[in-house]
């Protein structure tokens, strides 16, 4: 039932942004630039999943939520500043005020908060239960582009997200007992 429960809900986001897959994005540019970010987004998800797993499978399992949290941060900080200095992107022009905010949110709510908040459930409850919770990440976008931005809900992104939802309570549903 779980593996039915992933499908559904990667169905759901299938529907809901159908037409983004059908017909492309038109405000993106070229359709290579399209390509790519697609194709960097596949990368994005591949290495979330092999950081789940590498937290669930190693001794990583049995430490600390913040332990985990340092040795992330601690390998993406050398990793990316290698990076950047091979790109040659390492100058820094002024720091406008909407920037430096943007960048606190990011190290507080996104790089601190919410990954210990992963790592100390990693440690408590079923990787395949949590990870489909991330079938809601465009869920809440969408929802909060109609909340803050006036966008509207379509009747197709409403059936998806209910089939989203359906997924994620065929996954996490308690498991039947048999006598």
């Amino acid at each position: 039932m779980q593996w039915c429960g992933i499908a559904l809900a990667f169905c759901g986001i299938a529907l809901a942004f159908a037409d983004g897959f059908l017909h492309g994005n038109p405000n993106s540019g070229s359709t290579m630039r399209g390509v790519a970010g697609d194709a960097l987004g596949v990368l994005a998800g591949l290495f979330w999943a092999s950081t789940t797993i590498v937290v669930r499978a190693s001794s990583l399992a049995h430490a600390s939520a913040s332990k985990t949290l340092f040795y992330q941060l601690a390998v993406s900080a050398v990793v990316l500043l290698a990076l950047a200095v091979g790109a040659g992107q390492t100058h820094v022009d002024a720091l406008p005020p909407l920037t430096l905010a943007s960048l606190a949110y990011q190290a507080v709510m996104v790089a601190f908060v919410s990954y210990l908040t992963w790592f100390w459930l990693l440690t408590r409850y079923m990787a395949s239960r949590l990870s489909v919770f991330s079938f809601l990440t465009p869920i809440f976008g969408v929802t909060f582009g109609v909340l803050l931005l006036g966008e509207h809900f379509t009747a197709r992104f409403m059936i998806a997200a209910t089939m989203v939802l359906a997924g994620i309570a065929l996954v996490n549903r308690p498991a039947r007992k048999t006598h």
